[in-house]
């Protein structure tokens, strides 16, 4: 059998660029003894596989076995034969040495290569993930925005109908001013020689007296909440604000996304998702209260 040179001298060169035999071996028999190039290249692309370094069987009939088998086999010639025919004598060992350094110089240009397709790749998908993390911020910072704009729109309507419900109690005051005026005023003149009598001051405390004073009205709602781990928020909400508002806050401020309920610990209530609609003033929270955060 003819062996040409390439076949002859690539394990060689192999092991004496310093490649363990086993993957000298596996590099020449998957490549098809294409060649070192080939060689070097299948090996840099498998070094980190996890049987590179097992004791090489190769399959019956394979290549680099024949190849080792006549190479090592006394009765065949020792003298190579190139592809066309031609006689030519094995290497002298300045001349391996020489073909050992060109291989050493082109490996080490193909693991330069290599490192720097493998930094551009790295520094691909860093671009990648810092492009995907803008994007979830941007997706993120949007659901707050329009959080907070309905949480706004909300504040704007509840401050509107305060507005308007001071403004119908007033109006209310008013005429009930304006009615007990005609009332107890009207009654001055029914007598020429008895007025001096109805004229005179007793009717003037029923006026004073009319009604009871007011309990005040609290505009305002301090609510002081207590976080899981102890830590506590406090802040001021308006008295017809919903109680989902401070959940909000506390969703925004603390609960690092878990979910929760809000309860009073004296006396202890829990509420539920009814209670998230009604203002605080209904709830009982104003002028302040003390909400408790605990697990669902």
């Amino acid at each position: 059998m003819i062996i040409t040179m390439a076949e002859c001298t690539t394990l060689d060169s192999l092991l004496e660029m310093g490649f363990d035999r086993n993957r000298a071996e596996r590099a020449v028999a998957h490549t098809g003894n294409q060649g070192i190039e080939r060689a070097m290249d299948w090996l840099m692309e498998h070094e980190n596989d996890p049987d590179i370094d097992e004791p090489y069987v190769p399959p019956a009939g394979n290549t680099l076995s024949s190849t080792e088998e006549q190479i090592q086999s006394p009765t065949e010639t020792s003298e190579f034969i190139d592809e066309e025919g031609d006689s030519k004598q094995p290497m002298t060992e300045e001349e391996k040495k020489e073909q050992v350094k060109r291989l050493e110089d082109l490996m080490k240009a193909r693991q330069e290569e290599r490192r720097e397709r493998e930094r551009q790749e790295e520094v691909d998908r860093e671009k990648q993930r810092r492009k995907h993390g803008q994007e979830l911020l941007q997706v993120k910072q949007k659901l707050q925005d329009d959080e907070m704009k309905k949480l706004a729109d909300m504040r704007r309507k509840e401050k509107m109908e305060d507005k308007l419900a001071k403004q119908r109690v007033k109006d209310k005051i008013a005429r009930d001013r304006e009615e007990r005026a005609r009332k107890f005023g009207g009654g001055s003149s029914s007598t020429g020689l008895s007025s001096p009598p109805s004229e005179a001051p007793p009717q003037c405390p029923p006026e004073n007296q009319g009604a009871p004073p007011a309990k005040k009205d609290y505009d305002d709602c301090r609510i002081q909440v207590r976080l899981l781990d102890g830590t506590t928020l406090s802040t001021v909400f308006k008295a017809q604000e919903p109680l989902a508002a401070v959940r909000v806050y506390v969703q925004m401020n603390g609960a690092n996304g878990e979910d929760f309920n809000l309860i009073t610990p004296y006396p202890r209530r829990v509420y539920t998702d009814l209670d998230m609609e009604k203002p605080l003033r209904e709830l009982g929270l104003v002028p302040s209260a003390v909400l408790v955060v605990t697990k669902k």
